[in-house]
């Protein structure tokens, strides 16, 4: 089965990647991967409290997930998976694409800023020549309808 990955984390733009992620996986019979990183840079300066920070942030995406879990089930019959990993977003989704074979395309949401799509969907293009699948970037400001009439 192709897997469609797709990045959780805090922006606004990672529902739309999700929402066309679901989508694609129920029109052509895929599934979903999930993958969200826990940077170490959070817990450097906390070395006492790190185990417990670290358990929080996973607590944390956990419950982030079964919300869009939840819809994915509902509302598109597709079953995705959570995977966490902790290090730098880039290394860690780039290792991830490579141990999975079952992952057949990267979907990332494009920003709106001025400032560019954000970091992520930057340093990912870069490497696009690097990896083994494509990369699907999703603009953060599309609508519902549209999604639905593109996947």
């Amino acid at each position: 089965m192709r897997k469609f990955l797709v990045v959780l984390d805090d922006s606004r733009e990672c529902l739309n990647a999700m929402r066309f992620a679901a989508m694609r996986a129920a029109r052509t019979g895929g599934g979903v991967a999930i993958v969200s990183i826990i940077s170490p840079d959070e817990f450097n300066h906390w070395i006492g409290v790190g185990a417990v920070m670290r358990e929080e942030a996973r607590e944390r995406i956990q419950a982030h997930f079964e919300v869009f879990a939840k819809w994915m089930r509902d509302k598109q019959n597709v079953d995705p998976e959570l995977i966490i990993r902790e290090g730098q977003p880039v290394d860690e989704i780039m290792t991830h694409v490579r141990e999975d074979p079952e992952i057949g395309v990267l979907v990332l949401g494009a920003g709106t800023h001025k400032k560019g799509p954000g970091p992520l969907v930057t340093q990912l293009t870069r490497n696009a020549g690097n990896l083994p699948i494509p990369i699907t970037i999703v603009p953060g400001d599309l609508s519902k309808e549209r999604l639905e009439a593109i996947t």
